[in-house]
């Protein structure tokens, strides 16, 4: 008897359905395909560092999939709150014929469960297909190839997706199960009468906290532009507050100023419905303005993520081929001046390969300032030297790179770095005079451009300004900064040639060496720095990606949410508004025009907060390497085009279907 009262409330109600059943479907969809990565052999199969991430990366899905579970979970209880309160009037009815609160609640609890299996269902299946996407998706980001691509269904993710949401039905059974107790028949049959009662505040107040949040948001935007990325500074921190805080205030004010803007011009007040249009809008706004505050915040960071998060990857293991020109280097720095290079190698027992091709090189310290040769006004160079390197070493390293190498006069020099600002500066100065003073010598800087090179392969490309320079300069100057030993392989066997670099770095991180007398040592391969960075990359993306979707998928939701729930509530609005003679085509047109702008409004300041956000992220990149968000910011496009567009579509035909069955 229950199931079938059930059905036929789902049968009879499945228009109003439709925002919580796409919501279920995309919440399920989601979940499954990002936690469905473990189906894909050709990711669990790697070997090394790629398959350790790709196995933490499995770990961490599954530790951000309870954060998820809990956004969307609130979600479904926000959205199933909606169905319960737009049905009261209904559940009246029941109540009027004799059937008790229990029973109710049995008849909610079918209807909760069929909506459930129907869409878990549904998602699961949807979800199976877009999984192979995100399955190739993850083999590019981990640059495995497409031809190790099968198509997979993990069992995992479906048991795992199928208990996070049985828990969330569970949960939303029995919140209504104690909404149905605390409900009184009189509240139900009159549910439908009760309009939101709308106080407006003094204008002045609207105004001035309208001014406050612009004033507030106009010193975040300067000083985060200005401090750029620096989490330790306490502005950074400050800024961040002070946009939360403004955009509260913009939500709360807006509702007023746009009351007080409209009606100033008479003309386009009293045109048509726009006064009622206002009054709408006004409403809405200032009853949900935290609400509104927060789906804003969330699509800010979507975009943020989504924008940027693809080219930050790009970006960054382009700068590998800076941070790591050969196979393998060791770095030391050496407290004393007793034992050279080779001597400290030998102590540690460095066992040199045929297969292996080396090259030397000591990097020194002159005591002149980068400022005194070139015009940075920024602190962070302030203290920083000028490093020496001489030619001979620096030819050995071209070399070792196959490259030609360069012959010097006694007044010429070569500069290098890989430090942007200083890049841009000096070719800047390039431009117009290639003469350096050099302890009051002249010298003839010989390159046209600066190199962007690093001298060894690093976890940083560290190389802030070095000099090029004759033998001669530096024959009694004996304060090394550091010496270098570069590795180029010659045969295929890499892992096992990578494992000797790697014993070296870890046997120096445990104290092994102490007895040696070294300040620092490091030992690097190539392919080590690569999977590493490549694989904290991949793995900080892919988690952006299933938050950022996550999020827009719930402000759309709620966005939409509210529109429907203020669709019944406003009713009776509806029904005087056809009693002094609107047609129907006024009445849509003033239902498009309200969704349009309550839907608009959060993601307009969203993109103010993206268009900061991206540029202070993009210098900060920008440091390490050149950075181009077109193609992330394309990407991010047509996903917010297909999400809000289908949310905006659904919200517009279910708010107009609602008012036309009412009136």
């Amino acid at each position: 008897m229950y199931s079938k009262i059930a059905l036929k409330n789902i049968k009879k109600s499945y228009k109003d359905y439709t925002i919580y059943f796409l919501t279920l479907i995309l919440a399920v969809c989601i979940f499954y395909s990002f936690n469905s990565l473990d189906s894909q052999k050709a990711l669990t199969d790697l070997k090394s560092s790629d398959g350790n991430y790709v196995f933490k990366l499995m770990d961490f899905m599954s530790f951000i999939s309870v954060f998820v579970s809990i956004i969307l979970g609130s979600l479904i209880l926000y959205a199933n709150n909606f169905l319960i309160k737009k049905r009261k009037k209904e559940l009246g009815i029941y109540m009027i014929l004799g059937m008790g609160k229990r029973k109710i609640s049995k008849i909610l609890v079918t209807e909760t469960s069929i909506v459930g299996i129907i869409s878990l269902i549904t998602g699961i299946i949807i979800g199976m297909g877009v999984s192979q996407g995100v399955s190739l998706f993850a083999l590019k980001l981990f640059e495995v190839s497409i031809n190790e691509y099968t198509f997979a269904i993990s069992t995992k993710a479906i048991g795992k997706t199928i208990l996070y949401f049985v828990i969330m039905f569970l949960l939303v059974m029995m919140f209504n199960i104690f909404v149905i107790s605390k409900y009184k028949i009189i509240d139900l049959l009159t549910a439908g009468r009760k309009n939101e009662y709308i106080k407006f505040k003094n204008t002045f107040i609207y105004l001035l906290t309208f001014i406050l949040c612009v004033v507030l948001l106009g010193f975040s935007y300067k000083f985060i532009l200005k401090i750029g990325l620096n989490l330790r500074d306490p502005m950074f921190k400050l800024s961040i507050v002070f946009v939360i805080l403004g955009t509260m205030l913009f939500f709360f004010s807006l509702a007023g100023v746009i009351l007080y803007v409209v009606n100033k011009n008479k003309r386009i007040y009293f045109k048509g419905l726009n006064i009622f249009l206002v009054k709408q809008i006004n409403s809405k706004i200032n009853t949900n303005f935290l609400s509104m505050s927060l789906i804003c915040l969330m699509l800010f960071i979507t975009i943020l993520v989504l924008s940027t998060g693809i080219s930050f990857k790009k970006g960054l293991e382009e700068g590998l081929k800076i941070k790591a020109p050969f196979d393998a280097s060791i770095r030391i720095s050496n407290n004393s001046k007793e034992d050279n290079l080779e001597e400290i190698l030998d102590k540690i027992k460095f066992k040199r390969s045929k297969n292996e091709e080396y090259a030397t090189c000591n990097k020194y310290l002159s005591g002149i300032k980068i400022d005194s040769l070139l015009s940075i006004t920024d602190k962070d160079y302030k203290d920083g030297e000028v490093s020496f390197v001489k030619i001979s070493d620096y030819n050995k390293i071209l070399k070792l790179k196959g490259k030609k190498e360069v012959n010097l006069n006694k007044n010429e020099i070569l500069i290098m770095s890989n430090d942007n600002n200083i890049i841009k500066q000096t070719n800047e100065k390039l431009k117009s005079s290639r003469k350096f003073y050099i302890k009051g010598k002249e010298y003839l800087v010989k390159n046209n451009k600066i190199i962007d090179e690093n001298l060894a392969t690093y976890i940083f490309a560290d190389n802030v300004f070095t000099v090029i320079i004759s033998d001669e300069f530096l024959y009694d100057y004996d304060k090394i900064a550091y010496s270098l030993l570069n590795v180029m392989y010659s045969d295929k066997n890499r892992e096992k040639n990578n494992k000797k670099y790697s014993e070296i770095n870890n046997n120096y991180k445990d104290g092994k060496y102490k007895s040696l007398n070294i300040s620092y040592m490091s030992s690097y391969s190539k392919d080590d720095i690569y999977s590493t960075s490549k694989g904290a990359t991949t793995s900080i993306l892919f988690v952006g990606i299933y938050l950022g979707l996550v999020f827009l998928i719930t402000s759309m939701a709620v966005l939409a949410l509210q529109q429907l729930s203020e669709a019944n509530d406003s009713i009776e609005r509806y029904k005087a508004l056809k009693r002094i003679g609107a047609n129907s085509k006024m009445i849509d047109k003033t239902i498009f025009f309200q969704t349009l702008i309550c839907f608009n409004i959060p993601m307009i300041l969203a993109l103010i907060h993206s268009v900061i956000g991206i540029n202070v992220v993009s210098d900060y990149i920008s440091v390490f390497t050149k950075i181009d968000i077109s193609f992330s910011a394309l990407i991010t496009a047509l996903i917010f085009s297909v999400v809000y567009t289908g949310y905006f579509y659904v919200t517009y035909t279910g708010y107009k279907n609602i008012v036309k069955r009412n009136i």
